[in-house]
């Protein structure tokens, strides 16, 4: 059982962090282009690694939880709970820092639907800073569990 709980936690893992990356190289290639329709498609195609990580959210959860259990760990072990609540933190500042890409998608579509050229409040969205910090932030997180899980301080 063992086997099969570090086969789903490990593949809920990768899951979610290609969705990461699908979001983030996609989301950085539209801060790159000069072209609404370009940016558009590019902030879609951040849209489905964003969608990516909410389907393979729970499943590292989960079955990480369940190894907890199968390998006596105990719940109330530091590296467990250090572990769940970076991720709960990383979750929550990772959702904050996805509204302005969110918008700036939805404007970009705007604006490539009608022919229009990028505008200053599409260049904004794309480049707001508390939202570039809090996803950074967010990875940065995903990477200290990763980290916590390997060492288990």
């Amino acid at each position: 059982m063992a086997n099969v709980a570090t086969f789903l936690h490990l593949t809920g893992a990768i899951g979610f962090f290609a969705g990461v990356a699908l979001a983030g190289f996609a989301s950085r290639a539209a801060r790159g282009r000069s072209d609404a329709r370009d940016i558009a498609a590019l902030l879609a195609l951040s849209r489905t690694g964003v969608i990516v990580v909410a389907l393979s959210t729970p499943v590292p959860g989960i079955f990480g939880l369940w190894l907890v259990h199968l390998g006596h760990f105990g719940y109330s072990s530091a590296w467990v709970q250090i572990s769940v609540g970076l991720f709960l933190l990383a979750l929550a500042v990772g959702g904050l820092g996805g509204a302005r890409p969110k918008q700036a998608r939805l404007h970009a579509q705007q604006l490539a639907t009608q022919c229009l050229p990028v505008d200053e409040q599409l260049r904004a969205l794309l480049n707001d800073r508390r939202s570039l910090l809090a996803n950074y932030g967010s990875l940065a997180l995903m990477i200290a569990i990763v980290a916590d899980m390997v060492f288990k301080p």
